[in-house]
């Protein structure tokens, strides 16, 4: 069969065509595959889902699938950080031109397309009207850490009205979250209305009612909320959140083994964000955990990878592959026997 060119595989790694999806799940089966059966599929070794074996060159071994989620997780989360400061400078202009004319805009009502909601009684109302009005699914995206119970118990009266008439809700956390009893208690009371799944990082809060109304919040204290009915955004939004949704992991599922001893799956993530050349606060942010947890994470990091130093902890972390998609490499820590990570 001849080869094909990269440019008849237009699209990215969440999506893989009939032929890469064959190829690279039959290279996780079975750890390797001969380089001949990559060859009509080029787009597997263009996204660096396929590497060389460096015993073999004549084979080629899989990118982990963990490491694939992480690596396209990166580029929604951009993606979606860049459309949100977009929508804020487009709601910004429309707040400073509508300042231009007079206080009261015939045909601006409770209909547009976009709202400022200005205080959180008035965030409450909105989220309270929406909830009456919903009748088949929630959509919702929690960022941070663990939930605290105060905001838990704030929700639960329109989660319980949602359960009752029969509305099925999805919720998305991070990984931290799974360690709260507060979150664990109210899925438990939620019975089978609720799913959940985690994610190392999620983007800003974000409430969809239905796929007709969503909610993100307008500044970092939450104090200012958009209402977008606008269908086009909603559909943007609800598109993101199918995607992060498909790439997280269900609450009741563990979270995957990082295959390199003493170095948990939180440590993971911090070392691929250190690598990327992140301050601890904004590490600690993104994954929805302390500055002082994240730097008892590095220590240990260092402590594992027997690093003396911040600039030697990052050559480590690329030694072992911990920096992103990686191939297969031998490398000895200290005190251990040389040995193969992936």
């Amino acid at each position: 069969m001849a080869g094909l060119r990269a440019d008849d595989h237009p699209h990215g790694a969440d999506r893989l065509c009939e032929a890469g999806d064959r190829v690279y799940s039959r290279a996780v089966r079975r750890g390797r595959v001969p380089r001949a059966d990559a060859e009509p599929v080029p787009c597997l070794l263009d996204l660096a889902l396929l590497h060389p074996d460096p015993d073999d060159m004549d084979w080629l071994v899989p990118t982990a699938p963990q490491e694939v989620m992480t690596r396209l997780l990166r580029g929604v989360y951009d993606e979606v950080s860049a459309s949100q400061q977009r929508v804020g400078a487009a709601v910004a202009a429309v707040e400073r031109y509508a300042g231009l004319g007079p206080s009261v805009v015939p045909g601006a009502g409770e209909g547009t397309a976009i709202r400022v909601l200005d205080g959180l009684s008035r965030i409450q109302a909105a989220m309270d009207e929406a909830t009456e009005a919903c009748t088949t699914e929630v959509l919702t995206v929690q960022p941070g850490g663990i939930r605290p119970e105060h905001e838990l118990t704030e929700g639960l009266h329109r989660a319980l009205a949602l359960r009752g008439r029969g509305v099925r809700m999805r919720d998305l956390y991070t990984h931290v979250a799974r360690h709260g009893q507060g979150l664990l208690n109210y899925l438990e009371l939620m019975g089978g209305s609720v799913q959940a799944r985690t994610l190392d990082e999620v983007i800003d809060r974000l409430i969809l009612f239905d796929r007709t109304v969503a909610f993100i919040p307008a500044n970092a204290d939450r104090t200012l909320a958009l209402e977008l009915r606008h269908p086009a955004l909603v559909e943007y939004l609800v598109t993101v959140f199918e995607r992060l949704w498909r790439l997280a992991i269900p609450l009741t599922a563990p979270l995957p083994d990082t295959g390199i001893e003493g170095i948990s799956h939180r440590e993971q993530s911090i070392a691929a964000l250190l690598a990327e050349g992140h301050q601890d606060a904004v590490i600690a942010e993104r994954l929805g955990i302390s500055v002082r947890t994240c730097r008892a994470h590095i220590a240990r990091l260092s402590e594992t990878l027997g690093a003396a130093s911040r600039t030697q902890l990052g050559v480590r972390i690329a030694q072992v592959g911990l920096d992103g998609p990686t191939a297969v490499s031998s490398i000895t820590l200290p005190g251990q026997e040389s040995r193969t990570v992936r």
